[in-house]
């Protein structure tokens, strides 16, 4: 049975920028780490990631779960929405958009025939709409190091329905990595991505809507249609059988899912201050796979808290640019800064 309204807890809106403050002061407050944190708050890690870069809105219930242990107040610049208050506003778009089309249809079916009817023979029919006619062709490249590094980029912000390819990162650290991303989906398949901001949660997606691409990616390429954590997220053997193909995989791995973060110790009032370079996938056969893959490479990875694959060692860290490297500006940038 379908969850009532009332069971889905009420969404928060901070102003840009206030919700990872108000993050930071709960850390603050608590002395905790960010994974403690989440566990206090039974909110999983990664959703807390997203959280932090202000990709999605916090629940009221987590939120108040989050004073409580902090002992601050509630914020006071917040909106407080109900659940799927968004949809309200894509149904207006929606019924917008089919106006325009049709024109004023009205409750009365065969009214409704009639007016599709004389959209079909007038303009549908001449429509390459993707839909009603044979679906639109791309270009099937052969595996290559950049059709290992798009894989990897599917195996980290990627996903597949069954007519779209959709890859979603942050719209402001990420911009710049989201148009690499369209220009590489371009050059691979011959066919042109769509790119949708959601400035509200600083969210870019970019989509393809090809069947022919989603065939190709799920039977070429291994990638799975819907939920891939369900199915087992892992490396497709094609690429692990190339070494080149499993830097380049890395690559984009590393580049949607992955981050280098400062950690930072105090030693008898000295402060340490290392970069880490780190993966956290809660696939155990896809962190199996990377830490196999960098321990080939010699880049000494290690495996924390049954949850991420990183690696520590400063001069590691330097190879690892050196042998598999970046296309992502914000790595680059948080690494040589």
């Amino acid at each position: 049975m379908a969850k009532s309204l009332i069971e889905y807890s009420q969404r928060v809106i901070f102003p840009k920028g206030k919700q990872v403050a108000f993050l930071l002061k709960v850390k603050d407050k608590t002395n905790l780490s960010w994974s403690l944190l989440a566990k206090k708050t039974n909110i999983h890690i990664r959703t807390l990631n997203d959280l932090k870069r202000e990709e999605y809105s916090i629940s009221l219930s987590n939120l108040k779960k989050m004073c409580e242990i902090s002992k601050l107040e509630m914020p006071l610049e917040i909106t407080i929405k109900d659940p799927f208050w968004y949809a309200s506003k894509g149904a207006k778009i929606g019924a917008l958009a089919a106006l325009k089309k049709y024109g004023r249809v009205g409750g009365n079916p065969e009214y409704r025939k009639k007016r599709w009817r004389k959209w079909w023979n007038e303009k549908g029919k001449y429509q390459h709409n993707g839909c009603l006619i044979e679906p639109l062709l791309i270009r099937n490249p052969r595996f290559s190091k950049n059709l290992a590094e798009f894989t990897g980029i599917m195996l980290g912000d990627g996903g597949m329905t069954s007519g779209q390819v959709i890859i979603s990162t942050n719209s402001v650290d990420d911009r710049e990595y989201g148009h690499f991303v369209k220009e590489l989906i371009k050059k691979l398949f011959r066919v042109e991505a769509a790119i949708y901001y959601r400035p509200n949660i600083l969210v870019m997606t970019i989509v393809v809507s090809r069947k022919k691409l989603v065939e190709f990616c799920s039977k070429k390429l291994g990638l799975k249609i819907g939920n891939k954590l369900k199915q087992g997220l892992d490396i497709p053997s094609w690429i692990r059988e190339n070494p080149e193909f499993e830097k380049r995989c890395i690559r984009g791995l590393m580049d949607t899912d992955g981050c280098i973060f400062n950690e930072i110790h105090k030693i008898r009032g000295k402060l340490y201050n290392y970069k880490r370079l780190s993966l956290v996938s809660v696939s155990p056969m896809l962190r199996q796979s990377v830490f196999d893959i960098l321990n080939n490479f010699k880049l000494n990875p290690k495996i924390r808290s049954n949850r991420c694959v990183q690696i520590e060692d400063k001069e590691k860290i330097k190879e690892y640019f050196k042998i598999i490297g970046s296309s992502n500006q914000k790595h680059l940038n948080r690494y040589y800064n």
